[in-house]
């Protein structure tokens, strides 16, 4: 049976999508563009949670006729609605957790593009091979999904690998799947270079912000400061002989970045300008999470051994993800772009978490 509380709650959600179907069924819905948008985009998060509550309506509909049909005076009419009305009671249940879930709120975010950026922290040439081995990791993840890959900013390093690289990933619910990456992330390893066959631990670390629109930040023309440079390649050597590549600081923040993979100013100052906004709307969110107190993801620190999300151990095979304590024997795997088990780990866990503090604010 559902709870009072949980009807009451779908109940009111069904009346809300009425009433956005209402509006935006006006002649003039798209006079206001900002308020079509929201809305469409609250309707989209809505229906599917009505749809199932209105599954769940049905199912119970059912169940009570089943009931009714279990009193028949005929033996075999009343053995069938009794075995019936267990199954939809059965029904009713896995649909209520399936509601549970749905209504757990949305990250607004969630289906956004993402910005990452990854950077060899600390071990030397071995962490900045480490962050090329996780750029392909996304990078096929990524090709796994079908979303696209566009480059932004890259320091490649002799030995191999990369001190800093920036691209972006755009494609349906990309920021959903890889919120939970942010943060050092740990190899154990022999590197090529060691001739004893000793273990090395290096960090890198990963920061996944979501694609910020014009509309989520607001950057003043005036609070901008754009140096142009030459476009360098491994080494530092210029690989360019016009200045094509772009760096711009927020000044009221002291955010700077950079973009040096296109060969044109124009195009790096756009990608530059996507970065940035990422960047600016990133710490605003964390700052808003801070000041109300809710708890929130551990984001990039300073990439010290300890201060680790994840251990890639290539002698034993293993990943562990230490925030969940979940390990897998998939190494071999994972590193080639397999992470679906451990993002779907970490959504769950993430869900459970949220259905835990939902229920606590809905018995308080």
């Amino acid at each position: 049976m559902m709870e009072i509380a949980l009807r009451k709650r779908l109940e009111v959600t069904k009346e809300r999508l009425k009433e956005i179907d209402d509006f935006l069924m006006r002649p003039d819905a798209a006079n206001d563009l900002n308020k079509f948008k929201e809305l469409n985009v609250e309707r989209a998060q809505l229906e599917p949670v009505v749809e199932k509550y209105n599954e769940f309506l049905q199912a119970e509909s059912d169940q009570a006729d089943a009931q009714i049909m279990s009193n028949d005076d005929d033996v075999q009419i009343a053995e069938f609605g009794k075995e019936e009305s267990k199954r939809l009671i059965e029904v009713q249940e896995k649909i209520i957790d399936e509601l549970k879930i749905l209504l757990i709120p949305k990250d607004p975010n969630d289906e956004k593009n993402i910005v990452v950026e990854i950077r060899g922290a600390v071990g030397g040439d071995e962490a900045n091979i480490f962050a090329g081995d996780l750029f392909r990791m996304y990078a096929r993840y990524a090709e796994n999904n079908n979303w696209q890959i566009q480059m932004i900013d890259t320091n490649p390093c002799e030995a191999g690998g990369f001190s800093l690289v920036s691209f972006m990933v755009r494609g349906k619910s990309v920021y959903s799947k890889l919120k939970f990456e942010s943060g050092a992330h740990r190899v154990q390893r022999v590197p090529k270079t060691e001739a004893g066959g000793r273990i090395h631990t290096s960090t890198a670390t990963v920061l996944v912000m979501p694609e910020a629109e014009e509309i989520d930040v607001e950057i003043k023309p005036d609070d901008l400061q754009i140096d142009t440079f030459r476009s360098q390649g491994s080494g530092g050597q210029n690989v360019n002989k016009v200045e094509s590549a772009v760096r711009i600081t927020h000044l009221p923040t002291g955010i700077s970045v950079a973009c040096q993979v296109e060969k044109s100013q124009i195009q790096n100052r756009n990608l530059a300008m996507n970065l940035l906004r990422s960047r600016i709307y990133a710490a605003k969110v964390e700052e808003q999470e801070e000041k109300i107190g809710r708890e929130r993801k551990l984001k990039v620190g300073t990439g010290e051994r300890s201060e680790k999300i994840r251990t890639y151990n290539y002698p034993q095979n293993r990943v562990t993800d230490h925030r969940i304590n979940f390990t897998l024997q998939k190494l071999d795997r994972i590193i080639e772009g397999d992470l679906d088990e451990i993002i779907s780990a970490l959504i769950n866990y993430d869900q459970k978490q949220k259905m835990e503090n939902e229920e606590t604010y809905s018995n308080n």
